[in-house]
Formats: C-alpha cells, sequence, structure tokens
C-alpha cells in the first residue's frame, strides 16, 4: 500500500488540507480519519466543507452517526462510527459510504471497516505538539494519493 507522510502545525493547516482534498477528490471518494479525540479529525471535515462552499457548521456527529450537508459544490457525508463499535445490526450507512455525487468523510473508520471500499483514502493523525499534527496517509488508489501531494 503506498502512502505519504505530512506534517501540519496549525488548525489553519489543517483546514487547507481540507479544501485541498475537497477541491481535488473525485466523486464517490471516501476519506477515512484515523486518530485520537481530538487529533483534528473533525478540523479536516471543516476544511472539507468549507472547499465544498457549506455554510453549515459541521460538528462530529458522535450522537447522530452521521450528518449529511447538501448545500454546497456536492454532498458531503460526515459519519463518526465510535458508538457502532459493538452494533452487530445494519443500519444502512452502506448506502451513503461512497455516494456518488459527493465525498464521504468517516471518523472511527475500523468499527464499520466491513462497509469501507477497496480504494478507500486513509488519514491516521497523530498529535505530535499542541497544534502540530503527523498525518500519515495511505491507500490502495495511487492517484487518491496523488491528490494530497
Amino acid at each position: 500500500m503506498n502512502s505519504i507522510d505530512i506534517d501540519v502545525f496549525s488548525c489553519e493547516q489543517m483546514n487547507e488540507l481540507g479544501v485541498k482534498l475537497a477541491a481535488n477528490l473525485p466523486n464517490g471518494s471516501v476519506v477515512a480519519l484515523l486518530g485520537d479525540l481530538g487529533a483534528g479529525k473533525t478540523t479536516l471535515v471543516r476544511g472539507v466543507a468549507k472547499g465544498l462552499h457549506i455554510d453549515e457548521v459541521v460538528q462530529s456527529p458522535t450522537f447522530n452517526i452521521m450528518k449529511l450537508y447538501l448545500k454546497g459544490d456536492r454532498p458531503l457525508i460526515h459519519i463518526d462510527a465510535y458508538r457502532l463499535a459493538d452494533l452487530d445490526t445494519d443500519i444502512g450507512l452502506d448506502e451513503y459510504i461512497g455516494y456518488e455525487t459527493g465525498l464521504t468523510m468517516i471518523e472511527w473508520p475500523l468499527f464499520i471497516e466491513k462497509l469501507l471500499p477497496v480504494n478507500t483514502l486513509f488519514i491516521e493523525i497523530t498529535i505530535t505538539g499542541e497544534t502540530s499534527r503527523h498525518l500519515h496517509i495511505y491507500s490502495k488508489d495511487e492517484s487518491l494519493l496523488e491528490v494530497v501531494k
């Protein structure tokens, strides 16, 4: 699996990366966000929303599980799978993951790993300081890595 590593030093840089993803990822892309609480997963999703010209406030959908943003350049599906860890029931998320005309961002994706498509873009965020983060980005689809470079 191919990968690249990026260091960001502020929320603004994390947002800029999100804007870049929004501008360059093809429709139907799935981005799996891994990292501890407070690592910056939702911050990155906010950057994607900004890049898609979504004016709504983006918050982690922990208690809702999924939030759809339809009032932008294209749909943004934001999933937080944290509360699905012990759920053994099909709740229909597969209909939204890889939504053909939008982007799907998934926090805590390992809880729904069987639903992730083969060409998922994984972004593993590690806290390295108060505002600095190390991002390890990997995918089986090399073209998705090109978007981040």
